[in-house]
Formats: structure tokens, sequence, C-alpha cells
């Protein structure tokens, strides 16, 4: 053999073994980094209570409707009843959803006792219904809304909208504010719509 074939194949076997360390470098810090994400804390996770949507928990995304609703303090009897409908799961999907959102305050406009029965196991499919009638499958936005418009519910049969000026009424309770949520949108309004 000759010095220079040896000289030839010393490089190449040096080449060899540098493109093979840098391969090895490069597979053990991506296990390295996989090993770190897999115990290392997520941007997303899933509770152990939940067991839908409801139960992921995310906070890189907008809220969706009913993390919205649960943040405010004039939404408790309607996140309360949403609970109690089973409706969570279903208001924390994709959507999009438009919800006519009344108050605290609106709730206590009706009869004495009339939130109390409805949060009972036994009205549930009643709360259901009424809950239905404050959601729309689709984005409906106060902009593009007219009078005299009807839009069918989820349950309960047909809202009307009305206008006056730049005001927006639903079945005659108007519109407080609008909240942009990542799965549809919430409409503040200050009555209980009750189905027809």
């Amino acid at each position: 053999m000759s010095n220079s074939y040896l000289v030839v194949k010393f490089h190449i076997m040096k080449k060899v073994v540098y493109l093979s360390a840098i391969a090895l470098f490069t597979v053990f810090a991506s296990c390295e980094n996989s090993a770190e994400n897999a115990g290392g804390e997520s941007n997303v996770e899933t509770t152990e209570t939940g067991s839908g949507q409801s139960g992921v928990q995310d906070d890189i995304s907008n809220p969706n409707i009913v993390q919205v609703a649960s943040g405010s303090k004039d939404h408790t009897t309607l996140v309360a009843a949403v609970k109690a409908a089973g409706l969570v799961d279903a208001l924390s999907n994709a959507g999009p959803f438009t919800v006519f959102a009344p108050t605290n305050a609106a709730f206590d406009k009706l009869p004495e006792g009339t939130v109390e029965g409805l949060l009972k196991p036994e009205k549930k499919g009643d709360l259901e219904n009424i809950l239905g009638y404050h959601t729309y499958v689709g984005t409906l936005k106060t902009e593009y809304m007219n009078e005299g418009q009807l839009f069918d519910m989820v349950y309960g049969g047909k809202v009307t909208i009305t206008k006056d000026g730049d005001r927006t009424f639903v079945n005659g309770s108007e519109i407080i504010a609008s909240i942009p949520t990542s799965n549809g949108i919430i409409h503040v309004i200050g009555d209980v719509l009750l189905p027809k």
C-alpha cells in the first residue's frame, strides 16, 4: 500500500468519525429536549376533573365563552345555571356560538324562588331549554343585526331583533355590551329571555 492511499483513507475515516459525532450530538440534544418537555410544564394540559373540552387548561389562547363568563362577577348566576344544566363542555367547544348572557340582576327580576327551582336536578331539562333559548349557533355581531330579524335559537324557537338608533335589542332586552371570545361572542343583556 502506498502512503497516498493511507492518507486518503485516513481523511475519509476522519470525516466519517466527525459526521458521526455531529449526528450523535444532535440525537442526544433532541432526546434531552424531549425529556425536558415531557417532564416539564406544558402550556396546554388536561385537569384530572375535566373530561371534555372544559377540562383543557390553556394559558395561551383567548378564553372561550364559559371562561369569559366565569371571570365575570356579574354572571355568577348564569355560570351556575350552565353548570347545573351540564352545558359547560358544549359551550367550551369550538362553536362558534352567540350567547345572550343575562346578568345576575336580570335573574333577580324573576319571581322569587324561580332560579333556585331551576337549579334543582329534576328541573335540568327546563334549565337546558331556557339556556338554549339564549344560545345561537354562529356568530351574530350587533352591527350586522337588522330591525325585525328573527334568529332560531338552540332550543325554544326564535328571538326577534329590534333597533333604536345605535341600540340593539333582543326580544326587547337591550344588548348592553358585546364580548368576543375564542369560540363566538357574548352579548350581555339585562333580562332573562323566556321561550314563548
